[in-house]
């Protein structure tokens, strides 16, 4: 772990972060990270496909600044999901606002094939080391 890596308080991810250790690194390339979040689908606290989850410390942020930020919330949150394939690494509530329009484009028009085609990126990102 870095040390006091968030001492002013939660901080937006980014490219080459300083607070990512060696060890973590390797973990974020493997998707050896996702592991937690496979045993929270098999508890039925997520799904495979949704909105992905966000840190507790940035959700009342994004509510008051991105409309309908919220109605992410009325399914639960995925391992992977329409934003995720469709956008790139997001840091800043410009690119989150268009995320969410992802996500609120999945809500809306959820089905077979769209979880199909994502489950078919996301397996595509992961063997080719695609996404950061």
């Amino acid at each position: 772990m870095v040390p006091n890596a968030e001492k002013d308080g939660a901080v937006w991810a980014e490219k080459n972060d300083m607070r990512i250790t060696k060890f973590g690194r390797f973990l974020r390339k493997t998707r050896l990270d996702e592991i937690p979040q496979f045993i929270n689908i098999l508890m039925g606290d997520m799904s495979l496909i949704g909105p992905r989850p966000e840190r507790p410390e940035f959700v009342n942020e994004l509510k008051a600044k991105i409309p309908f930020y919220a109605i992410r919330h009325v399914i639960k949150p995925g391992l992977t999901g329409w934003a995720q394939v469709m956008h790139p690494y997001t840091n800043t509530i410009e690119d989150y606002d268009l995320k969410v329009r992802y996500d609120l484009y999945y809500i809306k028009e959820r089905n077979v094939l769209l979880d199909f085609r994502i489950v078919i990126k996301t397996i595509t990102t992961v063997l080719f080391f695609r996404g950061n």
